[in-house]
């Protein structure tokens, strides 16, 4: 079986199309209309070098997520972004399970021990959040967040905060908020359903962003992710509309889940963490057996009853349930 720290195995097999995949967490639809025309658009621009400096991204994500110019740096990727942040430091690097697991790899791979927050740091060592989390989906409040920084600072540590998924629950942002020992990591790949082109960011302190910069690799951003970037102020509408729908769409998904006997944990993002109280080990294989994916939570350290499952159309929401409801009373 592929590997499962991260979701979206479609490629076996060759075809990715004949997977219906609530493993990976993106925008049923695939990416928006305005999306594929600015691509399409720039693909002309593909034969010449990315401007190195990134400025069309750069002003399309400050005005995005309304932060100044000089506190943003594109990058290719949210894991791109964390990988950046995390190489800054030699410290110890302090998680909240359960939660994402690069951040525990990316540490690894930059000689960083990882460990458990609880509450206190040393100096120059770094405290990561996510949120919302992955894979609860649960949203921690502004206000909480930027009292953990107050916290970490006081210590002389820093605090990261992953908001991949924050257009699920904007409010919970501190993106707005970076000081001294605050830096937010993002991205744009589930929301606008483009994981093959990479559109992440890091937002900090000018000084910070500098620094990011000289390490950074040449030309560390493609030229269709420069220009969907570039795009996003004009359409914070339809992103906003497209997480009230996701909300509409997971209550339901909630509840069909509920009915065949499992907990689905409260979120507020994209995905639902279930607690199906029974070993789902074979039930996962046998909805592989008819091309539907799930994420099984064994690498967030979660057992064989949980499954991370992803928040499609109605349509394929019931097919995945029904699906289920015919593996359970098979048995």
């Amino acid at each position: 079986m592929a590997d499962l720290r991260h979701g979206g195995n479609v490629w076996e097999g060759g075809d990715p199309s004949r997977w219906l995949d609530f493993s990976a967490n993106l925008r049923p639809e695939g990416a928006p209309e305005w999306v594929m025309r600015t691509m399409r658009a720039a693909l002309d621009d593909t034969r010449y070098y990315p401007d190195r400096t990134l400025a069309a991204a750069r002003r399309g994500l400050a005005a995005y997520l309304d932060v100044p110019e000089r506190c943003v740096l594109p990058t290719a990727g949210g894991a791109a972004a964390i990988d950046a942040v995390l190489a800054r430091g030699r410290g110890a690097v302090h998680v909240f399970p359960v939660t994402f697991g690069e951040y525990a790899e990316r540490a690894a791979a930059h000689g960083r021990e990882t460990r458990i927050w609880q509450g206190t740091c040393a100096r120059g060592d770094t405290v990561v959040l996510c949120n919302p989390n992955n894979p609860t989906g649960r949203g921690l409040s502004r206000e909480a967040a930027l009292e953990m920084h107050r916290q970490a600072a006081g210590m002389g540590g820093e605090l990261i905060v992953d908001e991949a998924f924050i257009e699920f629950c904007p409010e919970c942002s501190v993106c707005r908020r970076v000081a001294p020992g605050l830096t937010v990591v993002g991205s744009l790949t589930k929301t606008l359903c483009i994981p093959g082109v990479r559109l992440g960011y890091v937002c900090a302190e000018p000084e910070v962003v500098e620094a990011l910069e000289r390490r950074a690799l040449p030309w560390p951003m493609n030229a269709l992710a420069v220009a969907v970037a570039a795009e996003l102020p004009r359409h914070k509408s339809e992103i906003a509309s497209d997480a009230a729908l996701n909300r509409k769409r997971r209550a339901l998904l909630a509840r069909l889940l509920e009915k065949l006997g499992a907990e689905a944990l409260p979120s507020q993002s994209n995905f639902l963490l279930v607690n199906f109280h029974r070993d789902m080990t074979q039930a996962a294989a046998q909805l592989r057996e008819r091309h539907i994916l799930v994420r099984t939570c064994a690498s967030f350290g979660l057992g064989p009853e949980y499954w991370r499952v992803a928040v499609k159309t109605q349509e394929e929401n019931l097919l995945l349930c029904q699906t289920l409801e015919e593996i359970f009373n098979a048995r």
